[in-house]
């Protein structure tokens, strides 16, 4: 996309839908966007309209792939490629039973071979990026040795970009929201994985909560990558182009995204998109913010209409004075 990308928005599953996505966008030209995960499968047989459209608006944009067959996956990527996706991912980090039941995800941190057959299967259909997103290790994996040969067998073929999440994965006894916390995260292994890999592209995710932080891990790593936090803070996207990117751009206020998310909202709902499945997504745009309970209740009462909207951004100019 002519820049080196440092900064991602995680994918995350009933989150990072095309109007979240949107709305990301709004705040950061430059950020790099990730789709929930769709398996392989859903790809190829599924709804491709409601599962792979996007707004051109949206790059660059990556789509997060489940699934561990080679040859499924590879048609996968080909139909992700030819919708004018900028970047193909394997999940090799999802430790849910659903996901470890259809033997992809976290799970597949245990067979190297088969995610390195994946990537040379996918990477013969398609010209745009295949990378890999994992954990530092799952289960009885409990070496920093493990992690090395995971990323060599899977760079061999072909793969040199990995985003990896600095956590284990425990696939008995943790549900996915407590592998999200409780394995204890280990940033180093990353850093080191960098050093002893230089020429791969390694990014780095889990438990990082500002952009100060970000800055920090750029300094050891090629990308980072927030999830939560920025689901929950979303404003903090508005300063990612400048502080991350060194961009000297005016920042966009709360309302003018607010402004400009609306003008979507409204050009989907004329399509007969529901708001709510919209405004979900922008609950925190005022988090910390003197009115941010104010803005929420707006959003969570009864009914939600454009109206409620529109009086909200004239009560902010009142208040901004």
């Amino acid at each position: 996309m002519g820049y080196k990308h440092k900064f991602s928005v995680a994918p995350m599953m009933d989150w990072t839908d095309r109007h979240c996505r949107y709305f990301y966008r709004i705040m950061s030209k430059k950020s790099q966007l990730w789709s929930e995960m769709v398996t392989a499968k859903a790809v190829i047989h599924g709804d491709k309209n409601r599962l792979l459209d996007y707004d051109e608006l949206e790059h660059p944009l990556v789509l997060q792939l489940g699934g561990s067959e080679p040859r499924e996956m590879a048609d996968a990527a080909k139909i992700v490629q030819d919708w004018g996706y900028d970047e193909v991912n394997i999940n090799v980090g999802c430790p849910s039973d659903r996901v470890r039941s259809g033997n992809f995800g976290a799970c597949l941190m245990q067979t190297p071979e088969i995610v390195a057959q994946c990537v040379d299967s996918m990477k013969s259909k398609v010209d745009i990026p295949v990378t890999v997103k994992s954990r530092i290790g799952v289960d009885d994996m409990q070496s920093y040795t493990e992690l090395v040969n995971f990323i060599d067998i899977v760079n061999k073929s072909g793969c040199d970009n990995f985003v990896i999440h600095a956590r284990k994965a425990w696939l008995e006894g943790l549900s996915p929201k407590d592998n999200r916390t409780i394995p204890p995260l280990n940033y180093d292994w990353v850093y080191r994985i960098k050093k002893e890999f230089p020429n791969l592209t390694i990014g780095i995710n889990g438990g990082i909560m500002t952009l100060d932080d970000a800055l920090l891990h750029l300094q050891s790593v090629d990308n980072v990558m927030l999830g939560r936090s920025v689901y929950h803070q979303p404003y903090i996207l508005a300063k990612v182009d400048n502080l991350i990117y060194g961009q000297n751009n005016s920042i966009i206020s709360r309302e003018q995204v607010l402004l400009k998310f609306i003008e979507y909202m409204k050009a989907q709902h004329d399509k007969s998109v529901p708001i709510r499945s919209m405004t979900r997504h922008i609950l925190g745009l005022y988090h910390g913010q003197q009115n941010a309970k104010k803005f929420r209740r707006l959003l969570s009462g009864k009914t939600v209409e454009f109206d409620h909207l529109y009086m909200w951004l004239k009560f902010m100019e009142q208040e901004n004075g």
